[in-house]
């Protein structure tokens, strides 16, 4: 779904007025990017670590209990339903293309390209925070511990890619993005209120059918939602002209990474 959306953004491009409209938004084109494709990277290199990971086998299956389960996620283990799956694959992919809403505002619309790479930003961090999760984590998803659940299904590559919610996590990502974004280019709107609301819902609905679908406990939703909003809200909120927050490089002699610094 990422590459219509991308497609659909260059076509359209060369009939934007670029920078007419003063943006609340800094964007450095050769940082930002960089960022961008090194969470590209961390999205493959976890792609990667989940293919390499151990499939549950049938000794794992005659061994498994429900009551392994925390209490707290217990009432999902069990829970298997592929039409439920089927359905909140529609609220997940149509999430990637609200953002194009954006482009009715005239401000936006104008510096769409900054506005976008930040999108993109913000989209790959998602992506590859989850795959790098899911690549080193091995927790079991509901279905497993269905007896209705196909063998196939139990023993696949992707039965032990329960934490965390990616899905969850990547429609927050871009529905909050889309509130944060209408929300600084509109800071007087009386729409805003609706359009945190609704931005809020929609991963909230998809979570739902992944815990009915036997994809994801409770706490890998909780997780993924709050991972997702704050991808969603502070890609954007770090670029703000006026933020208190900056992303600066960090190293303590073994790891080389970002920090995220408040000015007070």
């Amino acid at each position: 779904m990422k590459r219509p959306l991308w497609l659909f953004l260059v076509l359209l491009w060369p009939y934007f007025a670029w920078g007419q409209t003063t943006s609340p938004y800094k964007v450095n084109w050769l940082r930002d990017g960089g960022v961008t494709v090194g969470a590209i990277g961390a999205t493959v290199a976890g792609n990667i670590l989940i293919e390499k990971k151990d499939r549950v086998n049938a000794a794992d299956l005659a061994a498994l209990s429900k009551y392994d389960v925390n209490k707290f996620d217990r009432f999902a283990a069990g829970n298997y339903s592929s039409s439920a799956e089927t359905v909140s694959d529609f609220p997940f992919y149509s999430s990637f293309l609200t953002p194009l809403l954006l482009l009715l505002d005239k401000d936006v619309r104008q510096n769409a390209p900054e506005v976008y790479l930040l999108y993109g930003q913000a989209l790959s961090i998602a992506g590859g925070m989850y795959s790098m999760t899911a690549g080193v984590t091995k927790r079991k998803r509901p279905y497993v511990y269905a007896v209705d659940a196909p063998l196939e299904l139990k023993t696949d590559k992707q039965a032990t890619n329960s934490f965390y919610a990616g899905h969850t996590a990547a429609t927050a990502t871009a529905t909050f993005f889309l509130a944060k974004v209408y929300h600084d280019f509109n800071p007087d709107s009386p729409a805003r209120p609706y359009i945190w609301a609704a931005a809020a819902t929609v991963p909230a609905a998809v979570g739902y059918l992944r815990i009915r679908a036997g994809k994801h406990f409770l706490s890998d939703n909780i997780i993924g939602y709050g991972i997702g909003t704050a991808i969603g809200i502070l890609v954007p909120e770090l670029h703000r002209v006026d933020s208190r927050f900056s992303l600066v490089p960090e190293s303590d002699g073994l790891y080389d990474g970002m920090a995220v610094v408040y000015r007070f």
